[in-house]
């Protein structure tokens, strides 16, 4: 069993998708400390004239230690339709606008749950299966994994993936550092890591590159970005 593990991000870019779509089974981490300037509650879209912008989930008052489940959006709910203002401005340029909005409406609109991991967890509850993504999303906090022999922070998820009984862990290559394979190895689980494939497509101006899922989706459908998810490759780590 393929397993990828990852904090649960907002809207996140493709690559994350493209790493569920390399697993068989994929963990949302929100037992991990929540960070500041982060993925959690932001991410980026087109600005109007050219560049990028945050669109952005406000958070209640939180301590500097809080783990991403204890963290809550905040309570006025205004922030939804401010995300979804920010939206607008695709309508004139991206010819999948509206296929993206209801996805967008539906993601966001769609539950009650008030903690990040819960608003972010339905996001990929929305999405996977638009993108054709039929996997087993698990919240590592529902599930009470034992992290009593956690003693750096590549042992996350060699302790989850021992716990879940997988054969094989993917971790996005970007993170390769942090890994000591040979552990994993010593578990029975092969550590491999996802290198995407450079992803272009045409939006107006100057291409920015890793923007949200949002503008891939804008640009692309769910039946583009599909394809755009096969561009990866998997490379064992070194034993």
């Amino acid at each position: 069993m393929r397993l990828a593990i990852m904090q649960p991000y907002f809207f996140p870019y493709i690559g994350y998708w493209q790493l569920i779509h390399a697993a068989d089974r994929f963990v949302l981490f929100d037992d991990a400390q929540y960070m500041r300037h982060g993925w959690v509650n932001r991410n980026r879209i087109l600005k109007p004239g050219g560049g990028w912008q945050y669109i952005m989930v406000p958070l209640q008052k939180h301590g500097m230690t809080a783990a991403i489940r204890e963290v809550q959006a905040h309570p006025d709910l205004s922030w939804r339709e401010r995300v979804v203002a920010q939206l607008a401005h695709y309508r004139k340029k991206a010819p999948c606008y509206e296929e993206t909005m209801a996805l967008v409406r539906e993601a966001l609109f769609g539950h009650e749950r008030q903690d990040i991991s819960g608003i972010n967890a339905n996001i990929v509850g929305t999405l996977c299966p638009a993108l054709g993504l039929d996997r087993e999303i698990i919240i590592s906090s529902e599930r009470g994994f034992d992290y009593a022999d956690v003693k750096d922070s590549g042992e996350w998820a060699l302790r989850i993936s021992e716990q879940m009984g997988a054969t094989e862990y993917i971790n996005p290559i970007s993170g390769a550092s942090l890994f000591d394979g040979r552990k994993f190895l010593d578990s029975g689980i092969q550590l491999s890591f996802l290198q995407s494939q450079e992803i272009t497509y045409r939006q107006p101006g100057a291409f920015e590159p890793a923007l949200s899922i949002i503008d891939v989706l804008m640009f692309n459908g769910t039946e583009g970005t599909r394809l755009l998810l096969d561009h990866y490759a998997i490379e064992p780590a070194e034993s």
